[in-house]
């Protein structure tokens, strides 16, 4: 059976062309959802789709923190990082936890909308409730659709660590996704990037859908209300 494309590209290319995200943007994420779901005790913290941990490291220094991931080498960079949380290789699909396991669930950095069908992600997001304790909160972090379909940029190129690295990004003819097909000029390797195109209101509707209370929908991890320019959407649900 062909692998999905998030099952080949998230490995030790991805690794060498992106070693170092944003550790302060990842600070100042943890810090806004920390800021915006105060008072509400939190014991429990999952970051689904923690990939190399720049997110639970900041959260581990707040709560007890578990990360998921479906990528072994993102997870083995975590490990390496020494990362302070038990990390879990899983499908955020079929999550291996017990009902009601966390008080909060994050999903960060547009690590969302990677499936052929919707179904698959509303799925995703009932999972999210079902492992979210009642009275509990879950963050989604996505790009802001209207903005990128507005700002497109269909080729770039650029050398990181000696490697010539080609972009293409179109959207789908039917609309629905956002493609980006990344080449390492003269490997012959290629890798491709597909993510669904939902826009704010099918995302709060999903959250509506799985039982969550849509409490905030921001535009900037400066906590700026959401509006079509936003370069993101952070929106907060409480479990109903």
């Amino acid at each position: 059976m062909k692998s999905e494309w998030f099952q080949r590209w998230f490995g030790e290319e991805y690794i060498a062309l992106y070693p170092h995200r944003n550790a302060a943007e990842a600070e100042r994420v943890v810090a806004l959802i920390e800021r915006i779901i105060s008072p509400a005790r939190v014991r429990r913290v999952l970051d689904l789709a923690c990939g190399g941990g720049r997110h639970s490291r900041e959260l581990c220094e707040r709560w007890w923190t578990t990360g998921l991931d479906l990528s072994e080498v993102l997870l083995r960079v975590a490990r390496k990082e020494g990362i302070d949380a038990p990390l879990v290789r899983g499908d955020m699909r079929v999550l291996p936890f017990r009902d009601h396991s966390f008080d909060l669930v994050v999903n960060l950095f547009t690590s969302f909308g990677y499936f052929a069908d919707d179904a698959s992600h509303q799925h995703v997001v009932q999972e999210v409730s079902r492992v979210t304790s009642p009275g509990g909160s879950f963050v989604l972090d996505f790009l802001n659709t209207a903005k990128l379909r507005n700002s497109l940029v269909p080729y770039d190129e650029r050398e990181i660590g000696g490697q010539i690295v080609e972009q293409r990004r179109e959207i789908s003819e039917d609309g629905r996704f956002v493609i980006k097909r990344i080449c390492l000029r003269g490997t012959g390797k290629e890798f491709t990037e597909r993510v669904r195109l939902f826009d704010v209101g099918d995302l709060s509707g999903m959250m509506t859908n799985a039982g969550f209370r849509v409490t905030a929908a921001l535009g900037n991890y400066d906590g700026s209300p959401f509006t079509p320019q936003s370069p993101r959407v952070v929106l907060f649900g409480t479990k109903q």
